[in-house]
């Protein structure tokens, strides 16, 4: 195999999630932020909790208000 093309890899990387939840992973990168973790996500958690992050929902609501407008437009050409 060929030297010096793999990444440094770290043992001992910490993951940082944005409940304040800490702990180490063997990584390629030095230090990880996560927004979920098993301590927070609601399916292992079982509190409910709100993830949108930067307007998914709205995002898609205006694409789906595009579409239904597109197609709005084709049916009154035929």
């Amino acid at each position: 195999m060929k030297k010096d093309i793999h990444p440094k890899y770290y043992k001992n990387a910490m993951v940082r999630c944005a409940c304040g939840n800490t702990f180490t992973v063997g990584s390629t990168k030095e230090f990880i932020e996560i927004e979920i973790c098993s301590k927070c996500h609601p399916f292992y958690s079982g509190k409910e909790k709100m993830v949108d992050k930067m307007g998914r929902v709205e995002r898609f609501r205006k694409r789906l208000a595009k579409k239904a407008e597109i197609k709005g437009r084709k049916k009154k050409r035929k």
